[in-house]
């Protein structure tokens, strides 16, 4: 596999190259996605420093070996109790500094705002910006995660059984992916049965899956610190005609939602696509969030699928594709694939079977 290390300068390179459109002398980046982004270190104290000329890795002892070995040209600089990161920030002569507020706490902006006497603006999503279009690593890291995703899929169909709490399918599924590669979940796992199937984002509770059930599993993992997203809803038994009706009409609005991605088109363009299917066939009102989102080093990035979303599709963008159709109270319906923007179209990165599976 290729390694991430080789992109790690251009990566800098770019997110200097951005500084001078903020007004600001240096930028401090805060945020630990972005952190890994730039530098490849995962800590849980880390800051960079990036000027359009220099840059800096700001850490403390348990990660300074770490931070030398570097591969993206930065400088190691160590903080202990008489040198904290705000005085490395002061020792450097800015007299303006871009921060990622979204990242820091507010007792971090007091105490820099109080310590550093230049100007204080946003860093508007430098970095978030450049990580919207994965490289070449990127994009196998994400197909590996969605490949042990795949695998845990195909495990669970042969596992479950009536009389299983739904808390019984998620922890098989999460101890399954561990067990195959991932490094952690990407997000706390979804199985939600019978009429909790109605429920976009419940949590696994001791409810049994019953004969007449649909279950939803929403999952991911991590690979390489890159999240997959995966949605699929089975039927356990049997289906009444108004539930195969519902799953049809939603694996058609998401079958259709993928072929909408193209280069060139925004991303409420895809929503609009799965939305105006569902709400043709009568339930536009059992369909509330959006339709995708990017994935990456966070599970949740641009671009935004919805109806609002401007972003303009790009090759090397993700998006899930994951429309729903929710009758509360009785049941509902989801289906999730995760796909990365190509050149002429889409790549689909998972892989497992959207026909409805009667278990």
């Amino acid at each position: 596999m290729i390694s991430a290390a080789q992109y790690l300068p251009g990566r800098v390179a770019a997110a200097k190259a951005g500084i001078g459109a903020l007004n600001a002398d240096a930028v401090l980046v805060s945020k630990p996605e972005n952190v890994v982004y730039l530098s490849g270190i995962k800590s849980s104290n880390c800051h960079l420093i990036l000027t359009p000329e220099d840059g800096y890795i700001v850490t403390d002892f348990r990660y300074i070996e770490a931070a030398g070995n570097n591969k993206a040209g930065l400088k190691p600089v160590m903080t202990d109790q008489s040198k904290t990161l705000f005085d490395v920030i002061n020792s450097l002569g800015f007299s303006s500094l871009a921060v990622e507020e979204e990242a820091i706490t507010y007792d971090f902006f007091r105490e820099l705002s109080g310590k550093f006497k230049g100007k204080i603006s946003s860093a508007a999503h430098l970095v978030e910006d450049l990580r919207i279009v994965k490289d070449d690593y990127e994009m196998e890291c994400l197909r590996r995660a969605e490949a042990i995703g795949d695998l845990a899929f195909t495990h669970i169909c042969g596992f479950l059984k009536e009389g299983m709490s739904e808390t019984e399918v998620a922890l098989e599924l999460e101890f399954f992916m561990r067990r195959n590669g991932a490094e952690c979940l990407s997000f706390d796992t979804i199985a939600v049965s019978g009429v909790r199937s109605s429920l976009p984002h419940g949590e696994p509770s001791d409810k049994k899956i019953e004969a007449g059930d649909f279950l939803t599993m929403d999952f991911g993992c991590k690979y390489l610190g890159y999240c997959s997203d995966m949605t699929r809803t089975v039927a356990i038994g049997k289906v009444t005609d108004e539930m195969k009706k519902v799953y049809g009409i939603v694996q058609r609005a998401q079958q259709t939602a993928l072929e909408a991605i193209n280069p060139g088109k925004k991303a409420s363009d895809i929503d609009k696509t799965a939305r105006d299917i569902i709400k043709y066939e009568g339930y536009g009102n059992c369909f509330g969030h959006g339709t995708g989102h990017g994935v990456g080093l966070e599970i949740h990035e641009a671009p935004t699928a919805n109806p609002t979303g401007e972003t303009v599709l790009k090759p090397g963008m993700s998006v899930t594709v994951e429309p729903g159709i929710y009758l509360p109270g009785r049941f509902g319906v989801r289906i999730e694939d995760l796909a990365l923007v190509t050149e002429t179209g889409y790549e689909v990165l998972s892989h497992s079977d959207k026909d409805l599976i009667i278990i």
